[in-house]
């Protein structure tokens, strides 16, 4: 096992990488850190590298950058995923703030980026731009069965399973967020949704206020839902994913106590990791999510 301790950044192939830049810095707020013909980085509020986009002839969320401990060699990285039959190589100076990357697939095909050593970017903080998001907080995809992205991220990566909705929505966590990634059932293998987290509620407001000014429909939300209890809006980007922008997100500081930090919202106590009832309702209140919320990207919207 290589255990992964944070999520870094993700990588989103674009037809219009133009736009997609254009998007991510003036309505998340992310910085524009550096740029070429094919591909573009950006950096949270924090300084830390989030988003990479690549030209391509789809739009499509293709890589996860994970951060794993300082102490794993690649080398015997790599002997370990070659044990356990899976391909990998590593690269070195591939982006900026980031010095060596091992690589390998996950089931659904998106490439996994595992790294060490990395240093911050220039964080663009203070301009004004934007929501300005702190940081890259979860990204969910679509599967055929979400047990087996289960099986492959806590054998192969040491992700943890938080909660689940019925047996279809599966949220794992790696650090001490509630959760890194979902994994939802569904035909296909794209991204559902990715996240971005913000300060608390009162910068969330104003990222509303802000989507309001863009004539940016706000699918969902706000809402504090149940699994991770944050309060969260949804929206589509220009590439019609969705993006959630959040605060309030369940931590579990301790692994051996096995229960989440206490909050007043909690309706179990202590919250620990379960089975959510889809028959019931989870959140702790909000209204439902929209049919436009639900579309799959890439779908006309209905008439």
């Amino acid at each position: 096992m290589i255990k992964v301790k944070r999520l870094g950044y993700a990588t989103f192939e674009t037809t219009d990488i133009d736009r997609m830049v254009e998007y991510y810095t003036q309505v998340v707020g992310l910085h524009l850190v550096s740029r070429d013909a094919d591909h573009a980085y950006l950096g949270s509020r924090m300084g830390m590298l989030s988003i990479v986009l690549e030209r391509s002839p789809r739009d499509r969320c293709s890589k996860l950058g994970l951060e794993v401990s300082p102490e794993i060699d690649f080398t015997s990285g790599a002997r370990r995923l070659f044990d356990l039959g899976i391909q990998c190589q590593m690269a070195s100076d591939p982006m900026p703030g980031i010095e060596r990357l091992l690589s390998f697939n996950d089931p659904k095909e998106t490439t996994i980026e595992l790294y060490t050593k990395w240093s911050f970017v220039e964080s663009g903080g203070g301009d004004g731009k934007g929501v300005g998001a702190y940081k890259l907080g979860h990204i969910a995809f679509f599967c055929p069965e979400p047990q087996e992205m289960i099986d492959f991220y806590s054998k192969v990566m040491g992700f943890r399973l938080s909660d689940w909705i019925g047996d279809y929505f599966a949220f794992m966590r790696c650090g001490t967020d509630h959760h890194a990634v979902n994994f939802l059932r569904g035909p296909s293998k794209d991204m559902q949704h990715i996240a971005f987290e913000l300060h608390d509620s009162a910068q969330l407001t104003q990222a509303c206020d802000l989507l309001g000014r863009e004539r940016m429909e706000i699918l969902w939300g706000p809402v504090r839902h149940g699994p991770g209890h944050n309060i969260a809006t949804y929206h589509r980007n220009p590439a019609d994913q969705i993006i959630e922008l959040f605060c309030d997100m369940d931590v579990i500081s301790d692994e051996e106590l096995g229960y989440y930090d206490p909050r007043p919202w909690h309706r179990d106590r202590p919250q620990r990791p379960k089975v959510w009832d889809p028959a019931q309702q989870r959140d702790i209140w909000g209204l439902p999510s929209t049919p436009e919320f639900r579309r799959p990207a890439g779908q006309k919207p209905a008439a």
